[in-house]
């Protein structure tokens, strides 16, 4: 590999194992050690990631000179364990995201005088947001389990505590009639419709869809390995897929690009759709909303949840149940119902208007009496 054709801030170095790695180093950051080959879509954007300070965050003066026994300690512990360290770039931004919201009203605190009562409290007061309150519970119960391997606790005060039932449905899922307007707002040929399509037609996250490029492209499918699971998808390309495809221009590697003709990052791409959507008048409609329609098609088209886990990558039916309960409903009322149609009497069947207006009759005799 040549050194000189790395992007800025990457250098490569051979470990003690003498195994060639790839890093990311850049001052005021965290070092980065990229999992995916130089220049290809996955490599950039974790590039990408680390530019943005997602997978190589800013280094915190003065964490290393935290007070032993705190919250500031064990966090500084928990980002160096191999718990955290072995998570992908998206997935330690998140839980960095999460934890120092806390570390901000908590870090100063002493890990072994927290109680139980106290969490219940922390969590207690999230309940207009039950799934960040959740979403911390998580990480509470995370760094609880590693303040006990060092020593800090000898018990752990989130056991078995449950958080927040889940309520809503989550993100929107598209309707036909968003689709429809989403489509007549961006035409074929344009970015935003070939990123719908890509989601719509693959049922990828957005991570997914902005690594897709024509290499991932073999005769009738497409080739998907997901960022968040490591799963293998090989996936037939919707009629529809392959029309908006052949009216984009390949200008670049990967299908979507930024206005610099650089791969997005997942959370930029998510930025950039969620203004196409306001484009169309659909403020509810977002980028991940479209993976649930996706599935929400399978569903309709009735497919069975095998057939759409090998689409959408989920790995077990509980979690493709939450995008298809609405299909399911549907479909399974229209079957009961017609397993009734033969339980109707002749009678019923040869003047049905006239037991309409013999109920409305009776209904008024009653109502006067």
């Amino acid at each position: 590999m040549n050194r000189k054709r790395l992007p800025k801030y990457v250098s490569e170095f051979s470990d003690r194992h003498g195994k060639v790695r790839v890093r990311f180093r850049r001052k005021g950051q965290e070092s980065h050690y990229f999992q995916s080959v130089p220049w290809t879509p996955e490599f950039m954007q974790e590039y990408q990631a680390c530019l943005d300070r997602e997978a190589a965050p800013a280094i915190q003066p003065g964490i290393n000179r935290t007070k032993a026994g705190t919250f500031n300690a064990l966090i500084a512990s928990y980002y160096g364990s191999p718990e955290f360290k072995g998570l992908r770039p998206s997935t330690q931004a998140t839980y960095r995201g999460i934890i120092e919201r806390f570390r901000e009203k908590h870090g100063d605190k002493r890990v072994a005088a927290i109680e139980r009562k106290h969490v219940k409290a922390i969590i207690g007061g999230m309940h207009e947001t039950p799934a960040a309150a959740n979403n911390l519970l998580d990480r509470l119960k995370a760094l609880m389990t590693l303040a006990i391997d060092l020593g800090m606790r000898k018990d752990d005060p989130t056991l078995r505590m449950r958080g927040y039932g889940r309520t809503g449905e989550g993100f929107h899922t598209w309707t036909e009639e968003e689709i429809a307007a989403f489509e007549a707002r961006h035409p074929l040929g344009s970015k935003a419709r070939l990123a719908l399509a890509l989601m719509l037609y693959t049922g990828q996250r957005r991570s997914d869809a902005v690594t897709m490029g024509w290499q991932h492209v073999a005769g009738s499918r497409i080739t998907v390995k997901q960022q968040k699971t490591d799963a293998r998808l090989e996936i037939p390309m919707h009629p529809t897929l392959v029309a908006v495809m052949a009216a984009t221009p390949r200008d670049n590697m990967t299908f979507l690009s930024t206005a610099y003709g650089k791969p997005f990052s997942a959370a930029g791409f998510g930025n950039w759709f969620r203004d196409r959507c306001n484009e169309a008048g659909l403020v509810q409609c977002s980028a991940h909303g479209l993976r649930k329609a996706a599935a929400r098609r399978l569903a309709e088209a009735g497919c069975t949840n095998q057939q759409i886990k090998a689409i959408t990558g989920h790995k077990t039916d509980r979690e493709v149940s939450r995008y298809t309960a609405a299909a399911d409903q549907v479909r399974l009322a229209e079957q009961a119902m017609a397993a009734t149609y033969g339980m109707d009497t002749e009678q019923n069947l040869a003047n049905p208007t006239d037991r309409l207006d013999n109920s409305a009759s009776n209904a008024l005799k009653n109502k006067g009496a």
